[in-house]
């Protein structure tokens, strides 16, 4: 199992993210990484090997960043390369994903007929480029992410940020499990609670097929089809 964390807030983004995949390291892993928006851009650092090789990269991050996804990766489809490590970029598009896509060779052979390249050889970027290539129909965002959760088929968490909405983390949740911590100010999620601990006190667990936006001070969860869910709060 692959952990993935994220936090829009005020705070240091980069050393909470990384505070978090260091808390999740005991599932397993093989390579990491975190992305940032920062002015307009996604900016990413990713290694192979254990997260003290990341850790060294992450001077090159913006300091000021608010917001942000990390992952830590258990390699399954492709090598444990830091080309093969997460998170993923497709257009303006961003993601990381826990679980494993069971049609994707399916899904990446339409998409390379269509003149996609892909830079991995993983599942999850599958996803990546599916979400691009939805939004360059000039379709909403949201409505864009329905189209390609019907394609999908297998276990999927997803942290998603997207370059046009930099003040939004996407998440979904579907076969592996997701919690959001809600902070004042501030808002997290990850894997795992073991990663929210000492940041949250309260938490939203995502149900299979449900998805949520998560902003500084609001969350909000809909299903698969669009429709608001009233989350529980634990």
């Amino acid at each position: 199992m692959c952990g993935i964390v994220g936090y829009i807030g005020e705070k240091n983004t980069v050393q909470v993210l990384f505070e978090g995949l260091k808390r999740l390291e005991y599932r397993g892993y093989d390579s990491a990484g975190i992305a940032v928006m920062h002015r307009g851009e996604i900016l990413t650092e990713k290694a192979s090997g254990k997260l003290v090789n990341l850790e060294a990269q992450l001077p090159h991050l913006p300091l000021d960043a608010q917001i942000g996804i990390g992952h830590t990766r258990w390699a399954t489809h492709g090598a444990p390369t830091k080309e093969n490590a997460h998170p993923h970029h497709a257009g303006n598009v961003t993601i990381i994903h826990n679980g494993i896509i069971e049609n994707y060779n399916e899904l990446k052979t339409a998409l390379q007929k269509d003149g996609v390249k892909f830079n991995s050889e993983t599942d999850s970027e599958v996803i990546a480029h599916l979400l691009s290539q939805e939004l360059l129909k000039d379709r909403p965002f949201e409505e864009a992410l329905h189209h390609i959760l019907e394609q999908l088929r297998g276990a999927f968490a997803l942290g998603i940020l997207h370059r046009s909405d930099p003040e939004t983390i996407y998440v979904v949740k579907h076969g592996s499990p997701l919690a959001i911590g809600l902070g004042e100010g501030e808002n997290y999620f990850a894997s795992d609670a073991t990663a929210l601990v000492g940041h949250a006190k309260t938490a939203i667990y995502l149900k299979d097929g449900e998805w949520a936006r998560i902003q500084k001070d609001q969350v909000h969860c809909y299903d698969f089809t669009g429709n608001p869910v009233e989350p529980e709060l634990t």
